[in-house]
């Protein structure tokens, strides 16, 4: 059965309906599916019953926002309650953060000779409260600035360029607790994208772990083949269970499309192993 346990939809920075979503998992013969947009889970219950009536598996998803080390790494919570209280409030509060960073993201862009920034990257955000920089790199590879989403982010937007602005999202402690605390499983989305040195990829897991944490991307749409094999051996090392997700945006984005991830490699046991 094919599994693909974190996308977005247009809730926050993907581009289609979470129906939408759900009917290419479905065509794309995923089995088991989540979505998991960026701090927000107000697209959970068109994703659920689309999935249901299309005779998916489905489970709740999230991916959260956290600051760790000065950086920014992404948590993913599964098998959730949507409506819990916590979880509900503490994604509030990150949402708030996004549109004061987009609105300083437009001011650092237009002294950099790209004007109406904010106004250009909005219509690309079908959720306004979770405007992203993934909205202004479509808007500046529409106009031309740039000729692809990776050239946006490597010229303007990735860490440390120019139209970058740093943000303190969750602390790794409250997304962690939101996720255990609705009765969910955490899990580190595409650790291979973060640039820690060794020493604190040891402290990112070991911290992660005594929080409760159980999980970790090990096959994504953003490792690399070789990635995959790395982090089996880290969740071998750790105890972790392995997850397996696209991280699928758009049809035109990314470097897989919805269920189109290799199987877990061998050995390992899958975040979904009780979830069937």
């Amino acid at each position: 059965m094919k599994v693909d346990l974190h996308c977005h939809s247009l809730m926050s920075d993907g581009v289609l309906t979470p129906a939408q979503v759900a009917a290419r998992a479905h065509d794309n013969g995923v089995g088991l599916w989540a979505l998991t947009d960026h701090d927000e889970l107000a697209g959970l219950k068109e994703a659920r019953e689309t999935a249901r009536a299309l005779g998916m598996q489905y489970v709740t998803g999230v991916e959260i926002s956290v600051t760790w080390a000065g950086h920014t790494v992404h948590i993913v919570g599964l098998n959730l309650n949507e409506h819990d209280k916590a979880l509900n409030a503490g994604l509030a509060d990150i949402r708030g953060g996004r549109a004061i960073r987009a609105r300083k993201m437009a001011d650092r862009l237009a002294s950099l000779g790209i004007p109406d920034s904010y106004e250009g990257a909005l219509p690309f955000a079908g959720n306004p409260d979770l405007i992203s920089r993934t909205h202004f790199a479509r808007f500046l590879v529409e106009q031309g600035y740039c000729k692809t989403m990776q050239d946006v982010f490597n010229k303007y937007l990735a860490d440390g360029k120019p139209g970058y602005v740093p943000v303190h999202w969750s602390t790794l402690e409250q997304a962690v607790g939101w996720i255990t605390g609705a009765g969910g499983r955490a899990v580190i989305a595409h650790p291979g994208r973060y640039l820690y040195t060794p020493m604190q990829f040891d402290a990112l897991f070991e911290q992660f772990k005594d929080l409760g944490g159980e999980g970790i991307e090990v096959v994504t749409g953003s490792h690399t083949p070789d990635q995959y094999s790395e982090y089996a051996r880290v969740a071998k090392r750790f105890g972790f269970l392995a997850s397996a997700g696209s991280d699928f945006h758009s049809p035109k984005e990314g470097k897989l499309d919805l269920g189109g991830i290799p199987p877990l490699p061998a050995g390992l046991t899958p975040v979904w192993h009780d979830w069937l």
